[in-house]
């Protein structure tokens, strides 16, 4: 019995090591075939979804764009956005993206939106001659979220600021560009910082859902300059939103900057 036990001892293990091998290998088949089968169902369902979108742009694969592109018309575009407009049908509420005359102030907004459902807004610190950040803001109730969001935006601005200072301070090999640049941002991020701590007149834009008839009042206020309807959106968060500035009158063209000054002042 004893030998018996030793050659068990002796044989059994690797054995066992042998069929855990097959085992794993065994397992690893079976998960590689199955990752396999979802990257080709994945792939031919976004196939399908990409066929099913014809007016999301191809390079970007099934991300919609609203709004107006650099390059484009923007009398075209208020004129395109009017047309779809009112020949929108029925009473179906649907998306739209409302773009503005001027920057408005969070209180502001509260009666040009009147009985839509505001998704998020679009707001920038109009410097002039100064390229600001586009920042998007989550806003479902007027104006308090909007407040809250311009208030954690100066905050960030702050920080950002502070950023160009430590590198400033930190980097005194850098070239003279880099710290010209340095010395820029930080007082365009103080700037911005302050605006929004302020509660400014920085919003330009607006996403929102409502009828057909809410859109059509929307569009007929005076600080309106246009409602774009988005029949063919399938998911919010897939979609990119290109509102043109108020500024902007022809073409949708970034900010001219100022030419930067030789030293910091």
């Amino acid at each position: 019995m004893k030998q018996l036990q030793r050659l068990d001892q002796r044989i059994l293990p690797p054995i066992g090591d042998v069929l855990a091998r097959i085992f794993r290998g065994a397992q690893r088949l079976r998960a590689f075939t199955i990752v396999v089968g979802v990257v080709a169902v994945t792939a031919t369902l976004l196939a399908v979804h990409r066929g099913d979108r014809p007016h999301s742009d191809p390079s970007l694969g099934d991300v919609l764009r609203v709004g107006v592109r650099e390059g484009d018309s923007i009398p075209a575009y208020v004129q395109t956005g009017k047309d779809e407009l009112a020949a929108l049908p029925g009473d179906a509420p649907v998306y739209a993206l409302v773009s503005f005359t001027a920057y408005l102030a969070p209180e502001r907004l509260t009666p040009v939106l009147a009985d839509v459902s505001v998704s998020s807004v679009f707001a920038r610190v109009p410097l002039p001659q100064t390229q600001t950040e586009l920042v998007r803001l989550g806003a479902y109730k007027l104006p308090d979220d909007v407040v809250t969001a311009m208030d954690s935006t100066a905050a960030r601005k702050s920080e950002e600021a502070q950023h160009y200072r430590d590198l400033l301070a930190r980097d005194d090999a850098a070239p003279a560009d880099a710290r010209q640049r340095y010395v820029a941002g930080s007082i365009v991020a103080d700037k911005e910082a302050t605006a929004y701590r302020e509660h400014c007149s920085c919003v330009y834009a607006a996403v929102v859902y409502a009828t057909p008839a809410a859109l059509r009042a929307v569009a007929a206020r005076p600080e309106t300059r246009v409602v774009d309807p988005i029949t063919d959106l399938q998911r919010l968060d897939r979609t990119v939103f290109l509102p043109p500035l108020p500024e902007q009158t022809t073409v949708a063209e970034p900010v001219r900057e100022a030419p930067a000054s030789p030293g910091p002042s």
